[in-house]
């Protein structure tokens, strides 16, 4: 970004916690997308939703336009925007240390290539060849952890325990 005034608006945006993950931004999610002015000066910031019927995004617009108008920009307008569909391909590598860093797993690469229409959704676990789970514990490393439950505090996310250490964890799922 060559405009410094749209770079000072990325970076304010940036910053805005996500409401389900706090210890993730905006940035490092990868739901920031685009900053634009329109003709009449509107700042316009574009977030794409992990999944078109997030709860959340009423939260990350609403703080989104907090952020940039305590950083000194006026009109501000959020977009959302469905089409690329978001991927967990869009975290940051800081995002992903932060997840870990809370003890949630973060997510690996997505599977398969990009498709226009419509996104085949698989919310299934990864696997590896010999058809286990691709789950280690974050507390101990061990691989070893059975799912107690497909969906946790979020559908982006599932609960596991480690039959090792025997300590809970949450794991991010690949979208």
């Amino acid at each position: 970004m060559s405009d410094p005034r749209l770079r000072a608006a990325w970076e304010a945006a940036g910053r805005v916690p996500d409401p389900e993950l706090p210890m993730l931004s905006l940035h490092d999610l990868g739901v920031l997308r685009d900053l634009a002015y329109e003709e009449d000066g509107t700042l316009v910031v574009s977030l794409t939703p992990t999944y078109s019927g997030c709860p959340a995004m009423a939260e990350m617009r609403a703080a989104t336009v907090r952020a940039l108008n305590e950083a000194g920009f006026g009109a501000v307008r959020v977009r959302t925007v469905l089409d690329p569909p978001w991927t967990t391909d869009w975290m940051t590598e800081e995002g992903r240390a932060a997840l870990a860093a809370h003890h949630i797993v973060p997510p690996g690469p997505a599977s398969g290539p990009r498709r226009g229409g419509p996104v085949p959704l698989s919310l299934s676990p990864t696997r590896h060849a010999g058809g286990a789970a691709a789950v280690r514990c974050p507390q101990c490393g061990a691989d070893d952890a059975e799912e107690l439950s497909r969906f946790s505090a979020t559908s982006c996310r599932s609960l596991h325990r480690c039959r090792a250490c025997g300590e809970p964890f949450e794991r991010f799922k690949e979208i």
